[in-house]
């Protein structure tokens, strides 16, 4: 009996004591893991929603945006908050709608197109970079910015990434033209014709005219009239040759912080030095929590591919860039595994808006890519102009090969994010963006949104409705627009449709 409870009393204390220690351990470990997650939020540029392998596209070579949707959640209602470059990224970093923080313009122009801007993203807006930076997090923008950079001189940088929030920036301050890339081909063609050309034939008629009037006797014409009209057609041929020649040295160039690092732009290689850059600031900051925007260059045009890309794929130049940038989301995804990081961070995959179906080269090529089954595209509230990819992966915490087909919206990332990096949201103005961890873990089966708005610039354009009571979205136009889409400059220009005559499902 006494050997009996001896050994009891043994296996208990042994008992106990592998149980102090394994609770030990996982509190160790627990307390060595960060408590927040980092963040790798990839945003592509004009990318389509029918151009990534795992929406449908058969030819498209995209194994690594692909692996994000097998890891993770595929939204296919996924929505950008308008058409066009700068509005969309404001609400992605606001989690705003642009009309509410002056980024939607009230005339055609609704992006900016030179350096020397004055408008940009208000200091009083709050992006989700300025509330995770105040949480101790390690902030970067790496890639393309366009969202002003100035207000009155050139040395405030009230607009600069540096002003919202982020530690570090290293990409364009504006974004990627034709104009940028000699040989691309020029966005302002059509405008110059306009503003420029019309003007000198116009004098040149004039002159002419004139002229034989004079010869002929019929009109005594001094001669003081033809120097004005050969000075006004001198001042307009300069004022065209001055803008050709400056534009690319002042508005296609590479910022390092507030430095410029390279002028004019190179695209040798450009996707290869920013995706190292943020290979580089992944590993910095890999004992610290981050935040990462990769803000890709492509695929918007000018087109390019470096040596390892140019003329591998099956769609001509547009491919090539869209596979090279799929390979550059693959470098980071391969650090965030060599660091161990995999399971601690949220990865987030989209385009600003849809592709920009109507980009042809003067030589009649096609540089924009697939909406899918999805009429229209960039620069109009079609629904290829606002569907977009939207894939989310965290491992362990959200369920891997998952589909949802609710409503979603861009601007949804600044709440989600704040909320996971414990950051209070600001309680002085309205944020339209929606939690989705309650979407994306299955908490909830349908999305907050009842309304999601779409603009036109500063113009309502289309309402998607998700009736509480039924399991289909509604989108419907609000009030035409009866401007028209006429070509790369005029969509560039932000030139919108209504999106349908009546409601459909969606």
């Amino acid at each position: 009996m006494f050997a009996f409870c001896s050994d009891s009393a043994v296996f208990a204390r042994t008992t106990m004591r592998r149980l102090l220690l394994l609770l030990l351990g996982l509190w160790e470990a627990q307390s060595r893991a960060p408590s927040r997650p980092n963040f790798v939020l990839i945003v592509a540029d004009d990318l389509g929603i029918g151009d990534p392998g795992c929406y449908g596209n058969k030819t498209l070579r995209t194994p690594n945006i692909d692996r994000l949707a097998e890891e993770g959640v595929k939204l296919t209602q996924h929505l950008a908050a308008s058409p066009l470059c700068t509005p969309s990224r404001a609400a992605f970093m606001t989690g705003r709608y642009p009309v509410r923080s002056g980024m939607a313009s009230q005339t055609r122009i609704g992006v900016f197109l030179f350096s020397a801007s004055s408008g940009g993203l208000p200091n009083t807006e709050v992006t989700f970079a300025r509330l995770l930076k105040d949480q101790g997090y390690a902030t970067a923008l790496i890639g393309k910015w366009h969202l002003g950079t100035h207000c009155h001189n050139n040395t405030d940088f009230c607009h600069h990434p540096s002003s919202h929030g982020f530690d570090y920036f290293h990409g364009l301050p504006v974004t990627n033209l034709r104009d940028c890339k000699p040989g691309a081909g020029s966005v302002f063609t059509q405008a110059v014709r306009v503003l420029v050309l019309a003007p000198l034939q116009a004098l040149a008629l004039a002159l002419v005219t004139l002229g034989a009037l004079r010869w002929l006797g019929l009109l005594p014409v001094p001669g003081v009239v033809f120097l004005v009209l050969l000075l006004l057609a001198a001042a307009l041929l300069g004022l065209l040759l001055c803008f050709l020649h400056f534009f690319r040295p002042l508005n296609c160039f590479l910022m390092r912080g507030r430095a410029v690092s390279q002028q004019p732009l190179s695209y040798d290689n450009l996707t290869q030095r920013l995706t190292a850059d943020a290979a580089r600031f992944i590993r910095r900051n890999a004992e610290r929590p981050f935040l990462l925007v990769f803000s890709c260059i492509q695929v918007h045009t000018a087109l390019y591919a470096s040596k390892d890309f140019a003329g591998k794929s099956k769609h001509g130049a547009y491919g090539d860039a869209a596979e090279e940038m799929d390979w550059g989301v693959g470098q980071l995804l391969n650090v965030l595994e060599e660091l161990q990081l995999t399971n601690n961070t949220l990865v987030y995959f989209t385009s600003d808006q849809g592709a920009h179906v109507e980009e042809v080269t003067p030589k009649g090529e096609r540089h924009g890519g697939s909406n899918g089954i999805f009429k229209g595209g960039k620069g109009n509230n079609w629904e290829g102009g606002i569907r977009v990819p939207g894939l989310l992966r965290w491992p362990g915490v959200l369920p891997a090969g998952v589909e949802i087909a609710e409503p979603t919206s861009n601007m949804d990332v600044f709440p989600t994010v704040a909320k996971l990096a414990g950051s209070p949201l600001p309680e002085d103005r309205i944020i339209d963006g929606r939690d989705l961890m309650p979407l994306l873990r299955g908490e909830t089966q349908r999305s907050e949104h009842e309304f999601l708005f779409h603009y036109c610039n500063f113009y309502l354009n289309a309402v998607r409705w998700h009736p509480p009571n039924r399991d289909h979205a509604q989108s419907t136009s609000i009030g035409r627009n009866e401007g028209r889409s006429e070509g790369a400059i005029r969509t560039h220009h932000s030139v919108c449709k209504a999106v349908a005559a009546m409601p459909v499902n969606i």
